[in-house]
């Protein structure tokens, strides 16, 4: 619902790009109780159609690139029966926790856009952490996305960073280093990926992994930026796992 390319076109790029393996994790439906209608997700309707191209297109290229089929999800625990239920019914090779909403986005706001005072920096804390301990996810997608909004590096942004370092370590999860991060807040005085929040990864010695985020199969073409992701990131001390 908000990026640009077919699946197949994603493909495509990141074989020119030189990648040798392709994970897709679109953003998940949920099958809401009430009639709301998201506005950056497939409806549930769409989700066969999504796993069956992919399914498609893993054994087209498999003599090129090896694919993943995943989705990115939040941690609704109301729907998260639904979600494992899914998961297993489409035998999904993995999804990653994108901490974008408090409970469900029925009812609360984008993380990315309102986390701007500190009520709303410690829901954002309560719904990572619980994410994290559910055992659910791959890795963390862009844990650092509340910074995006948030006056401030403040005190408060070092505790959280802290407390959410501390529970990848406990979990083995990787922290994603979100390279459309680099994009969306390019000119902005906070942002994501954030470098205080990265010395803090460094020095909780946690896993990243390096995520392309790609809304444009054309992002895959240069690996640049990638490149410099995982070599300032090795430059830092932290160790990079490049599959999941």
């Amino acid at each position: 619902m908000h990026a640009v390319g077919s699946d197949e076109d994603y493909v495509r790029s990141a074989v020119r790009g030189g990648y040798r393996e392709l994970g897709f994790s679109d953003h998940t439906p949920w099958l809401y109780k009430s009639d709301y209608v998201a506005d950056m997700r497939m409806p549930v309707g769409e989700l066969s159609d999504y796993v069956t191209s992919l399914r498609t297109l893993r054994e087209k290229y498999r003599h090129l690139i090896p694919i993943k089929i995943g989705l990115e999800c939040e941690y609704f625990e109301e729907y998260i029966p639904w979600l494992k239920e899914t998961i297993q019914q489409y035998g999904l090779d993995y999804v990653i926790l994108g901490n974008h909403f408090y409970q469900t986005d029925e009812r609360f706001p984008y993380f990315g856009r309102h986390t701007t005072t500190y009520e709303m920096l410690q829901l954002y804390e309560e719904s990572i952490l619980k994410g994290m301990e559910s055992g659910l996810f791959a890795y963390v997608a862009h844990p650092d996305l509340f910074i995006r909004s948030y006056p401030r590096f403040d005190e408060h942004c070092i505790l959280l960073s802290r407390k959410i370092c501390k529970k990848a370590k406990k979990m083995g999860l990787p922290l994603e280093y979100n390279i459309a991060g680099l994009d969306i807040c390019k000119g902005k005085k906070e942002g994501y990926p954030h470098p205080e929040f990265w010395k803090i990864v460094a020095d909780e010695n946690c896993l990243a992994i390096v995520g392309m985020d790609a809304h444009d199969n054309r992002c895959l073409e240069n690996p640049v930026q990638y490149d410099y992701a995982v070599q300032h990131l090795q430059k830092l001390g932290i160790r990079v796992v490049f599959n999941i």
